[in-house]
């Protein structure tokens, strides 16, 4: 016990109550079986002897524990989260109505809107993680490794935005590329319609845009849950049991609004919905983003960089196969397309990833050190 408090002194100097305790505890690795060593039913029994056992300065008052910001919808990220879909929606409408050369510029334009409101809807509200801070927090997982210290929650790295945007250039524009590689082409650009020589699927592409509405709501309720456990609960194993539901009702949530999304792009544009490779990308993008904005960065940008790993080898190998004595290359890509289609390789690549962290994502997520707020409040 006293090599314990030795090694998490400052952490227990600072906190405020033993809640705080046991959630750097946890984000340090410390489990029940390390407490019960200690003669401890669980961490959070070890927390409050820990808590009791700290010295403290007794001429400076502790801080007062400062209540959990209770999450809110607010009108501000509401909007934001829908201003993406409808960028979206204008410039698939935008490129309905234009030919030429002013189509390439509604289409230049829509994008750069898109990109950039995407960003906003992803830096405010629940999607950028838990807001405010423990008086006295120390942000463990900034001491664990998992963001840097100061750092933004919610940011992302460089090379997941990079993997971010290939997946979502893939599904606009991937399946008629391969399918043009398989052929013997691409023998010209993308002309931006469903029935040229390279389609292109747009109404997948702008039911994910609008997905982003209910992916703000899914960490909203996710939020709300992981409220309830923090202020409710009194180990953490009732909190893993309080939020695994509302983390679970949140995917289900997630998918089936962009099941309706899809359907209802498909009919208004005319095009298929593609239901499986929208799909299984849309659950990949939000495990992933669930996770960066609880700061768990390395397993999204690892899951990301997978998927494109994967789509980048199905159109290169093809390619490579036409070199002479290469064509033995082709043969995967060739087998798999010949037994489920184009589709077959966006959802290999993006429902293996998406299954991997969403199995990561029911251990991380429900430990209540993923929810403890480090930032400044909003």
């Amino acid at each position: 016990m006293k090599a314990l408090l030795h090694r998490h002194r400052e952490l227990c100097e600072r906190a405020v109550d033993p809640l705080e305790i046991a959630v750097g505890l946890e984000a340090q690795g410390v489990t029940d079986r390390t407490a019960a060593r200690c003669r401890h039913r669980d961490v959070f029994s070890l927390a409050e002897e820990l808590h009791a056992r700290v010295p403290r300065d007794t001429e400076r008052p502790s801080p007062e524990p400062q209540p959990l910001p209770v999450p809110r919808v607010r009108a501000g990220w509401l909007l934001l989260t829908l201003l993406p879909g409808a960028l979206g929606a204008a410039t698939v409408a935008g490129l309905g109505l234009t030919h030429g050369t002013p189509r390439l510029l509604v289409a230049l334009g829509g994008l750069l809107g898109v990109a950039l409101a995407t960003r906003a809807a992803l830096r405010h509200g629940p999607l950028a993680g838990p807001p405010g801070t423990h008086a006295g927090s120390t942000a463990p997982d900034a001491r664990a490794g998992r963001i840097p210290p100061g750092a933004h929650a919610g940011r992302t790295t460089i090379g997941t935005r990079v993997w971010t945007l290939w997946l979502l250039g893939y599904a606009l524009l991937g399946d008629g590329l391969l399918h043009a590689v398989l052929t013997g082409g691409p023998d010209a650009p993308p002309t931006g319609a469903p029935e040229g020589p390279w389609p292109t699927a747009t109404a997948p592409a702008l039911a994910l845009l609008l997905a982003c509405a209910p992916a703000a709501w899914c960490a909203h309720v996710l939020a709300v849950g992981a409220y309830r456990g923090l202020t409710g609960s009194r180990t953490l194993r009732q909190f893993t049991a309080a939020v695994t539901p509302p983390l679970l009702g949140a995917y289900a949530f997630f998918l089936a609004a962009l099941a309706a999304l899809l359907a209802l792009c498909g009919t208004v544009l005319h095009q298929p919905a593609a239901y499986p490779q929208a799909l299984t990308l849309g659950a990949l993008l939000l495990s992933a983003r669930l996770l960066t904005a609880h700061r768990h960065r390395r397993a999204p940008a690892r899951a990301l960089g997978a998927a494109v790993l994967l789509e980048a080898l199905a159109l290169a190998l093809p390619t490579a196969g036409r070199l002479p004595g290469c064509a033995f290359l082709a043969v995967p890509v060739q087998t798999l397309v010949d037994a489920g289609g184009e589709a077959a390789v966006p959802v290999l690549a993006c429902g293996t990833a998406a299954t991997a962290l969403l199995w990561h994502a029911g251990r991380t997520l429900t430990r209540a050190s993923a929810h403890a707020p480090t930032g400044a409040p909003e």
